[in-house]
């Protein structure tokens, strides 16, 4: 499997004269510890079992058929890591784990998109051919008849390789190149499944370089807060943000749309017109043409774009337990009286999304509360987005009549493999491979129900006093060579609303944490804050953007890369380089300290539970409304004068 991998990986590794050794030597080292665990049961099985049992005519057929079941399973994981090498780039990880937890979404995503009832018939063909050859090998042994001593003198041979692997090797001897394709090479698919299921959430202050407390925090403290009434709690970011003008309440419907690749729009390169009602909408709002997600992962860009936090390592917040009463951009609303919504076109109780939004201030709408007139199309992830659409506007015409503002946070399904979505609709066919039109097909079908939601808003009352916002939950593609593949974070954010936003481009480095403060400050909201993301349009607003994986905590600028590794690794990555190179830089490097802030603030606060609202808030948020329009113009002399004060492991745990 791992000659298979490579060839599929070739144009990606630069020196194989130097990287062979690596990938096979400690590929077969991860070979043998997976093997090592695997058998252990059988082991200590045939250790206690008499030596009469061995040699009978039943047990010898149920050893056959546990053989078979050996090699088939075996030829199920090689297929199976195939695949998903072809979507991620990857070895098994923390992703197949949460596949094998929400079984229902993934096991018709399968159905959906590759051709299982070939594939398992074929399988089973190929491991029938290969139990020919290898059922008399497995059978001769047990003929012989050996005294329990001797047994056990072999049993304990065995499973000391086990106990070896359990002390001696963990994940940190797959992290030894600069090629992430060659330290996956260099990994074993079931040994990386169990170790992700062990560890899915990693100690901070244990894998990661760390600073002093009390100074990390007043750098963080300048990073965010702008002239707030400073405090001496570590990491205590909380403060009051006030805004300016008459009140005024708006409705905002916020639009994440999955896998929006900025890469995707003709704006940012694309040929294939994919996107021709974005293309043109996206002319007569307020476009932000340099933003970044935060993650890999819907639930990062969730979690960014809701609690505006940076990135922990491991799992997002939005799946973990302790996620509820947070500071949210739903709760901020829903203190103003609104009607603080999460619209889901699948079943949300996937990744945690129901329990999370529950439990901070929202109210679900997802595809089981959906009645089934109202569904013309689903597939393996939920219904169609112009479903989910419709819901919508049903949703904001009774909020309308029961005279309350909305905020609506609606995440979509459709541009998801396996691409599927109501025919005759656009020019391309849904589906994958042959006759399916793949991701470009997702994408134009999103682009479509994207203008069809317009083209009914436009036509309800509440039309003209609502803002948009459009963005993705993540890039299509996250796989890359060196460190953070910065283009595969790169996504579009559009504002919409012609009454009160004036159209414009806004080319500012920026990153999803940035969004609610930006929208709040877009609608002069006045609120008190724990958020961890700026204004991207004030005046005193530094470029940058935060993006991360699993893993690696990034903090992006306009001539580098910063990131944070397991193991207490710091890198940087020029970005004017053709090919980048990863340099190791100490904590006295400029940047560094801005860097440690940011994560390992956002680590103190989630677990010392510093951004809740169950503690009274010291006011009550208002809205300040005068003109949106006047808020994307100039700042005042006083806002302008503000200024910034400004191998050791991925997992040491083993399996």
């Amino acid at each position: 499997m791992r000659l298979v991998l490579l060839i599929r990986a070739w144009p990606f590794i630069d020196d194989f004269s130097s990287a062979w050794f690596y990938i096979f030597g400690q590929g077969v080292i991860y070979d043998i510890a997976f093997t090592s665990y695997f058998y252990i049961p059988f082991v200590l099985f045939f250790l206690v079992l008499p030596n009469k049992w061995l040699s009978s005519k039943i047990f010898r057929y149920l050893t056959q058929a546990g053989l078979f079941l050996v090699l088939y399973g075996v030829g199920f994981c090689m297929v199976a890591e195939w695949y998903f090498w072809s979507e991620f780039g990857v070895r098994f990880n923390f992703i197949s784990v949460d596949y094998l937890v929400y079984r229902r979404e993934v096991a018709d995503n399968i159905l959906q998109s590759y051709p299982v009832f070939y594939i398992l018939p074929l399988l089973f063909v190929l491991t029938a051919i290969l139990f020919f050859f290898i059922r008399p090998v497995v059978l001769t042994p047990l003929l012989l008849k050996e005294p329990f001593k001797k047994r056990a003198g072999i049993a304990g041979l065995l499973l000391m390789l086990p106990l070896l692997s359990f002390f001696m090797l963990n994940q940190s001897q797959r992290q030894l190149s600069d090629n992430n394709y060659v330290n996956e090479l260099a990994s074993n698919g079931p040994y990386q499944l169990f170790a992700a299921f062990r560890n899915n959430q990693l100690d901070y202050r244990q894998f990661y370089a760390t600073g002093n407390d009390h100074d990390l925090s007043i750098r963080l403290k300048s990073l965010v807060q702008d002239n707030s009434t400073p405090n001496d709690k570590a990491y205590n970011i909380d403060r009051y943000i006030e805004a300016q003008g008459h009140p005024q309440k708006l409705n905002v419907i916020l639009i994440t749309v999955e896998s929006l690749s900025a890469e995707y729009l003709t704006r940012f390169g694309q040929n294939n017109n994919i996107t021709p009602f974005m293309d043109n909408w996206f002319k007569q709002g307020l476009l932000f043409t340099n933003f970044y997600a935060t993650g890999t992962r819907t639930t990062r860009g969730l979690e960014a774009i809701t609690l505006s936090i940076p990135p922990t390592p491991g799992r997002s917040i939005v799946k973990r337990p302790d996620n509820r009463r947070m500071y949210s951009l739903g709760k901020v609303f829903k203190h103003l009286g609104y009607d603080t919504a999460f619209l889901y076109g699948g079943r949300g109780f996937f990744d945690n999304m129901n329990t999370f939004f529950s439990g901070n201030g929202y109210r679900i709408v997802d595809q089981p509360r959906l009645n089934t007139s109202e569904i013309t199309f689903k597939n393996a992830w939920g219904v169609c987005d112009e479903d989910l659409y419709n819901r919508t506007i049903r949703e904001a015409n009774r909020s309308y009549k029961a005279q309350k503002p909305f905020f609506f946070h609606i995440m979509t399904t459709s541009n998801h493999q396996p691409f599927t979505f109501p025919e005759g609709k656009i020019d391309l066919a849904p589906g994958e491979g042959k006759g399916g039109s793949g991701r470009f097909g997702g994408v134009k079908y999103t682009d479509y129900a994207l203008s069809q939601l317009m083209k009914q808003a436009k036509n309800q009352p509440w039309f003209k006093d609502t803002v948009f916002v459009v963005v993705a939950d993540h890039c299509a593609g996250s796989a890359g060579k060196v460190g953070l593949p910065v283009k595969k974070y790169h996504i579009p954010m559009f504002v919409y609303s012609p009454k009160y936003i004036r159209a414009r481009q806004v080319d500012t480095l920026s990153s999803q944490i940035d969004l609610a403060p930006t929208l709040l400050a877009l609608l002069n909201i006045s609120y008190e804050s724990f958020f961890f993301g700026k204004d991207i349009l004030s005046s005193d607003f530094k470029d940058r953007a935060l993006i991360a994986n699993y893993q690696k905590l990034g903090l992006l600028n306009k001539e580098e890369l910063l990131f944070l590794s397991p193991g207490k690794r710091i890198n940087r990555m020029g970005l004017d380089q053709e090919n980048p190179v990863l340099e190791k830089v100490s904590k006295e490097y400029p940047g560094i300290k801005d860097l440690m802030a940011y994560y390992q603030g956002a680590d103190y606060v989630f677990i010392h539970r510093l951004n809740r609202w169950g503690r009274p808030l010291k006011r009550v948020a208002q809205i300040k409304v005068s003109s949106l329009d006047q808020n994307t113009k100039e700042k005042t002399e006083i806002e302008r004068a503000k200024g910034v004060l400004g191998y050791y492991i991925l997992f040491s745990g083993k399996i």
